[in-house]
């Protein structure tokens, strides 16, 4: 087989790219390890930033996610029962929309199917040859036949734990880390939002979020030890302590009930550079991951699309400098999401080993952001997603 761009994962990164690249005439492949089914069945992220917004749009993917979307003007940051909101309308004239991961996802298998662009489901043993030759191909085995597929260019979308970062070798690899010593237990639950907006809560108990995905779909969060298992955790014990970490209003207002999904991620920072090797390039959690607070993971992951979409149109008419400067552009914003999330992460939650100096001051910074609007204009720009 021969096509322009192998695009490596099926998530939404991937298939993102693949819209984008299809609209510009570009055909690509898609290798997805997964059945469908289950990639749709996995439970993610549910914000998007206005640049991410833009590109379904651009992708023509927009309409059912501007029809059936929640737009939000803000946010609610909570301390103990102290709270306040930041407005994001007021510090950046912009906003954020909640709509699942999951939805998006199904709206770009729709698009795709729709044009008969290939997604080669359950491919196994993916492999990656002469990324760094004029001849990059791809082997992968499906129903026990290998199969090759000799391509322009690579897009590792694949994952964290994909096989596209491995391919670049340690000597020209370089990786940051950071392990946070908690996770976040969430559960998904069949009942209304507690609050229109989500809710971001600090308290000596540790951190809490409230979120949402649809008017009768709850997405709730808390931090908890990472030797914890969900099934430590029952739902009543799972509600009370949600309640115990945020304002008393919100918790007299908290509907409960069973939870339809529990589970519990650890939490951690990383970074691999460069995101381009030869004719290979990252995209998403191949390259890097964040901590979820402030909801920059898939949002991060579609900033690197946008740069490679727009660096393999240009290339496609005669113009390399953004395949050139792909890791560069996608790099400078990510390291900036990483230290929004690392931030937010560091203002919220309980560390184990923290002092009572420590506490202190992580009390003084969450009543200088409620004071200061200046620092609120700072976080609302980072949240709704800085320029492109």
């Amino acid at each position: 087989m021969r096509t322009q761009v192998c695009i490596i994962g099926g998530g939404p990164s991937g298939l993102l790219l693949g819209q984008l690249l299809h609209r510009q005439g570009i055909e690509t492949v898609i290798l997805e390890r997964k059945t469908k089914d289950y990639v749709l069945g996995r439970i993610r992220a549910g914000i998007l930033e206005r640049g991410t917004v833009g590109l379904m749009r651009e992708a023509g993917v927009g309409a059912r996610m501007d029809r059936e979307c929640f737009v939000h003007d803000g946010t609610v940051i909570s301390y103990g029962d102290d709270q306040f909101r930041i407005d994001f309308t007021e510090h950046t004239g912009s906003h954020v929309v909640v709509y699942g991961q999951t939805e998006m996802t199904r709206d770009l298998y729709e698009a795709r199917e729709a044009v008969g662009a290939l997604i080669v489901y359950e491919a196994e043993g993916v492999t990656i040859h002469g990324a760094d030759s004029d001849a990059a191909h791809v082997t992968y085995v499906k129903d026990g036949t290998e199969h090759r597929i000799d391509c322009d260019f690579i897009a590792g979308c694949d994952g964290f734990h994909g096989v596209s970062r491995q391919a670049i070798p340690l000597s020209t690899r370089r990786e940051y880390e950071k392990i946070y010593p908690f996770g976040w237990l969430g559960v998904l639950s069949e009942t209304p939002p507690v609050h229109e907006e989500l809710i971001y809560a600090g308290s000596e108990r540790g951190f809490a979020l409230c979120s949402m995905r649809n008017a009768n779909l709850s997405r709730y969060y808390i931090q908890c030890s990472l030797s914890d298992s969900p099934s430590d955790w029952t739902d009543a014990a799972f509600w009370q302590e949600l309640k115990r970490r945020i304002p008393g209003e919100h918790a007299d207002a908290l509907v409960t009930g069973p939870t339809i999904e529990k589970s519990i991620a650890p939490l951690r920072s990383f970074v691999t550079e460069p995101m381009r090797w030869g004719r290979l390039f990252l995209c998403g959690d191949a390259a890097h991951i964040v901590p979820p607070t402030g909801a920059k993971g898939l949002n991060t992951a579609a900033s690197d699309v946008h740069y490679l979409y727009t660096g393999l149109t240009q290339h496609y008419q005669g113009d390399d400098e953004g395949l050139e400067r792909y890791s560069e552009r996608a790099l400078a914003r990510v390291w900036k999401a990483e230290r929004f999330s690392w931030s937010m992460t560091n203002l919220l939650h309980r560390y184990p080993d923290m002092s009572p100096f420590d506490i202190k001051m992580q009390q003084a910074d969450v009543a200088f952001l409620r004071s200061n609007t200046q620092a609120q204009s700072v976080l609302a720009q980072n949240y709704i997603g800085l320029p492109y």
